[in-house]
C-alpha cells in the first residue's frame, strides 16, 4: 500500500510544533540557535516563531548578546499561556492542581471529601475547584480544561470509568461526570496519570513502567512519550499478577494476586492505619515493622524482577508507598539484583520523582499535551 503523502500544511505544523517544544523544554533562545538544534532552515523557523508570538504563546526576552553581527532576539515559552487543572479522586480525598505548559505546580491542594456515585458529589467537587481557583493565576481565558484521575479502568472508547474496586463503581459515564463540571473533562486512570507526570519531564525517548503503590496495586507502561492502553484499557494492571499461588484471597475473588501483598493499606494497617506512622516506625527499628517490611520487599522484588524480563525497561515506583520510597531504594534494588537472572545490579528501579499530587498532575499534563499536539 503506497505511503500516504505528507502536505505542506502537514509539514508546517509539525515544523511549528518541533520549535514550540524545544522552547517549551526550557532556555532562552534565537531564530539561528532553533535552526541550528532542529536541523530547519532559517527562513522556517522565523516565519513560525512569527506565528507563535502572534498566538501568545512564546515571547520575546530582549535580544542576546551579538557574535559579531546583528542582535538576535531572544525566545521564551510564555510559561503561563495556558493552565489546566488536575483532580485526583480517590476513596476519602480529592487532589486538587494547576499547572501550566512547562508542568511547573503553580498550586495544590488535598481535601478531605470522600467519593459518592452522585451527581451531588461532583457538583461539590467543581465547587471546590472554583474556591480553589479563586486564589491562583488561572484565568477562565487561558484555563484548558480539567483533568480527572480515578481509580480505575478507563475505556477512552466506551467512554466511562469501569471496574474500581476503591470507589465500588461497575460503570461511570465520562459524561455524566464532565456536566457537573464548568471546564471541559479528560479522563485518566490513576496509574497512568501517574506515568504521565513522572514521563512527560524526563522527555520522548523515555521508556519505563510506572508501579503504582497505593491502596491498590497498579501500573502504566510509558514509551516514547506515549501512554500503552492494551486492547481493553487494561494494560499495566499488574495488581492481579498471581505472585503467591494459591495465595491471599484477593478482592477479585482470585487467591494470591500482587495486590493482596503490596498495597499500602497493607503496611498502614500495622500503624493505625496512617503509612507516615509506618515508616516512622520502619525508621525506629521496630521488629514487627521490620518483619512486615522485608516481606513486603521481597514480594515487591518478584514483581519488579517479572516486569523486567517482559519489558526490559526501567521501573519507576510511585503511588503512596513510592513517595517514600528514595531511602530505601537500595535494599530494593538489591533484592531485585538477587532475583535476577542476568548480571543486573537493579539499578533500572528507581524512586518516583513526585512524592505528592502525582495523579493530579498527570492528569492536567494530559490536558495541556493534547493542546500542544494541535499547534
Amino acid at each position: 500500500m503506497a505511503n500516504k503523502k505528507i502536505t505542506n500544511k502537514e509539514v508546517k505544523k509539525r515544523n511549528r510544533n518541533r520549535i514550540y517544544r524545544r522552547l517549551r523544554k526550557g532556555g532562552i533562545l534565537s531564530n539561528p540557535d532553533l535552526a541550528y538544534e532542529l536541523n530547519l532552515s532559517l527562513p522556517t523557523v522565523t516565519q513560525n516563531t512569527k506565528e507563535l508570538l502572534e498566538m501568545g504563546l512564546i515571547e520575546e526576552k530582549g535580544e542576546l548578546e551579538s557574535t559579531g553581527g546583528r542582535k538576535a532576539k531572544a525566545l521564551s515559552v510564555y510559561e503561563n499561556a495556558v493552565m489546566a487543572v488536575g483532580i485526583d479522586i480517590t476513596r476519602n480525598h480529592i487532589g486538587l492542581l494547576l499547572t501550566n505548559v512547562t508542568g511547573e505546580i503553580l498550586k495544590y491542594e488535598r481535601i478531605y471529601d470522600p467519593f459518592q456515585n452522585t451527581r451531588e458529589y461532583f457538583k461539590g467537587v467543581n465547587e471546590k475547584l472554583e474556591l480553589f481557583l479563586e486564589d491562583s493565576p488561572a484565568e477562565q481565558k487561558n484555563l484548558l480544561g480539567i483533568g480527572i484521575s480515578i481509580p480505575g479502568i478507563v475505556d477512552l472508547e466506551q467512554k466511562e470509568v469501569t471496574s474500581s474496586h476503591v470507589l465500588n463503581i461497575d460503570t461511570l459515564s465520562f459524561d455524566e461526570v464532565a456536566s457537573a463540571f464548568s471546564y471541559p473533562c479528560m479522563f485518566l486512570n490513576d496509574a497512568n496519570a501517574g506515568a504521565y507526570a513522572e514521563g512527560m519531564q524526563e522527555g520522548e525517548e523515555k521508556s519505563f513502567f510506572y508501579f503504582s503503590l497505593s491502596n491498590t496495586v497498579g501500573g502504566s507502561v510509558f514509551t516514547e512519550g506515549k501512554l500503552v492502553y492494551g486492547k481493553q484499557f487494561r494494560c499495566g494492571e499488574v495488581g492481579h499478577m498471581t505472585i503467591v499461588p494459591d495465595g491471599l484471597p484477593c478482592y477479585c475473588k482470585k487467591q494470591g494476586c500482587l495486590d493482596s501483598y503490596c498495597t499500602a493499606e497493607r503496611l498502614a494497617k500495622m500503624a493505625g492505619g496512617k503509612l507516615e506512622d509506618f515508616f516512622e516506625g520502619l525508621k525506629q527499628g521496630k521488629s514487627a515493622y521490620t518483619a512486615e517490611w522485608e516481606q513486603y520487599i521481597t514480594y515487591l522484588a518478584i514483581a519488579i524482577n517479572n516486569i523486567h524480563m517482559v519489558l526490559d525497561c526501567d521501573v519507576v515506583l510511585g503511588g503512596y508507598v513510592g513517595s517514600y520510597l528514595e531511602e530505601y531504594i537500595r535494599e530494593i534494588r538489591q533484592k531485585v539484583s538477587a532475583r535476577s537472572t542476568f548480571l543486573e545490579d537493579g539499578s533500572y528501579v528507581h524512586p518516583c520523582r513526585y512524592k505528592t499530587g502525582a495523579a493530579a498532575l498527570g492528569a492536567a499534563q494530559y490536558v495541556i499535551e493534547t493542546f500542544v499536539e494541535q499547534i
